[in-house]
Formats: C-alpha cells, sequence, structure tokens
C-alpha cells in the first residue's frame, strides 16, 4: 500500500522551533470535537482522541481544557474543516487539510503559498480517485507483543494492514513502532479494540492514503520540501499529504 509521506517528527519539531505554532492546530481540533460531540472525552470518542494527540505532542494540560472550554464560550468561533486539493511540480499531488473559522482567509492563504511555489489548487474532489482515506493508529513496539497475533485480532475490527516502522525523535535514539491502517468508516471499532487491549496509541487519524505513489529526485524532494513547509506554517493548516512514496 501506498501511505501519505510523513515527515520525520525530528525534523517538524525543529521547523516548529516553539510549540506556539503546534499547540493552536492542535487546540482546534479538541475545540472542533468539542462542540461536535460535548466536552465529556468518556461520551465523545473524537474528543478523547483529540487529547491523546494532544498529549503525545506533549500539549499541557491547562492548554487543553482551555480548548474544550472554548467550544462551549457564548463567543467560541464557528470552525470548520475544509479540504483542498492541488498539483505541484514533478507530478506531486496534495491533499491540504485546514481548519478555520475564516474559510476567504483560508483559501487566499492556501492559494498563495500555492502559487509562490509552482502549484495550483484543483477542483474539489479532482483528487478523489487518486488518494483512499484510511484510519491509521501508531504505539510503540512491546518485545512481548505478538505482532502476528494482534493481527488476526483486529482483522474482525476492520484493520487492512499492520507493519512495523522507525520513528525518529528529536532527542535520543529513534523508537520502534507499530502502525496499523483499517478503512475509515472502521476508526471507531479500531480504537475501541486497541483501547480493549491496554495499547494507548500515539496517533490516532484519519490519512489520505496515495493509491499510486511516485518516486522523485533529492533535488524535487528540495523544491516539494519547501512548499509543504510553507503550508504547514499556515495557521489554519493542520495536515498535508502527498502522492510521494
Amino acid at each position: 500500500m501506498g501511505r501519505a509521506f510523513e515527515y520525520r517528527k525530528a525534523a517538524k519539531m525543529k521547523r516548529w522551533g516553539t510549540m506556539s505554532r503546534v499547540f493552536p492546530k492542535l487546540g482546534k481540533i479538541i475545540t472542533m470535537a468539542a462542540k461536535d460531540g460535548g466536552t465529556d472525552p468518556d461520551m465523545n470518542p473524537k474528543l478523547r482522541t483529540a487529547i491523546l494527540n494532544a498529549k503525545a505532542q506533549n500539549m499541557p494540560k491547562d492548554n487543553i481544557e482551555a480548548a474544550i472550554k472554548r467550544a462551549t464560550g457564548k463567543d467560541a468561533a464557528d470552525i470548520k474543516e475544509i479540504r483542498y486539493e492541488a498539483k505541484g511540480a514533478h507530478g506531486v499531488q496534495f491533499i491540504i487539510e485546514c481548519a478555520t473559522d475564516n474559510s476567504t482567509r483560508t483559501v487566499a492563504n492556501v492559494k498563495a503559498i500555492l502559487t509562490r511555489n509552482r502549484a495550483e489548487m484543483l477542483t474539489s474532489g479532482a483528487l478523489d480517485f487518486m488518494f483512499t482515506r484510511k484510519a491509521v493508529f501508531v504505539f510503540d513496539k512491546k518485545e512481548e507483543r505478538d505482532i502476528e497475533e494482534l493481527e488476526l485480532e483486529l482483522i474482525d475490527f476492520g484493520l487492512e494492514e499492520i507493519e512495523e516502522d522507525v520513528e525518529a525523535q528529536e532527542v535520543g535514539e529513534d523508537k520502534q513502532i507499530i502502525r496499523i491502517y483499517g478503512d475509515y468508516r472502521s476508526f471507531g471499532e479500531l480504537h475501541k479494540a486497541l483501547e480493549a487491549r491496554g495499547i494507548e496509541a500515539t496517533k490516532s487519524t484519519l490519512e489520505y492514503i496515495a493509491n499510486t505513489p511516485i518516486e522523485i529526485t533529492e533535488a524535487q524532494m528540495d523544491e516539494i520540501d519547501t512548499l509543504i513547509e510553507k503550508l504547514e506554517d499556515d495557521e489554519d493548516v493542520q495536515a498535508v499529504y502527498t502522492n510521494i512514496l
């Protein structure tokens, strides 16, 4: 399975420099989840997942609680999720997920970034057949955990693929992890199945996976990396997926 190009965690942390950018992005996700399904994580799986993901990025408890409270405030902003599609140089395609309270601002910013970096926005739905949405979970590899046995257990809950990988760390040695994929509609069932087995995911997301990933040269990747950096630096952009292998 070709999966979306994932940037090394260490590189992201270095690029962001401080948490002043990543925490507001995580906060938006928490606020949206709380507004949609209530402020009790035990009764709102989407919020519980958002909180777990925020904790995995070391977001302070006070920030998390503040994001939840914003969802119930009378002046709470109406934050919406928007997806943009684009194509860039070297045959690279992009799906750009945003969370915004001002779509006019967001689309203008995204278009400007794309234009300045040899890319252009596509009409909505243009890449529907080029990417597949998947439920993706990442958790630490434990020596005592039998991966083959876990795979058999999770198939009934929507598991499609399981793989061992290495995640770069900002400080210290790389970490051994397990990454699993399932149909996006199986997100809730897979999440419950992992929790029932005492597995705490460090990442639980819905991602766009390229159906036919491509390879590009290192020089070409430098150019694409610059574009992705600019997109990720925008306050409304939550995630960028590409068809790079």
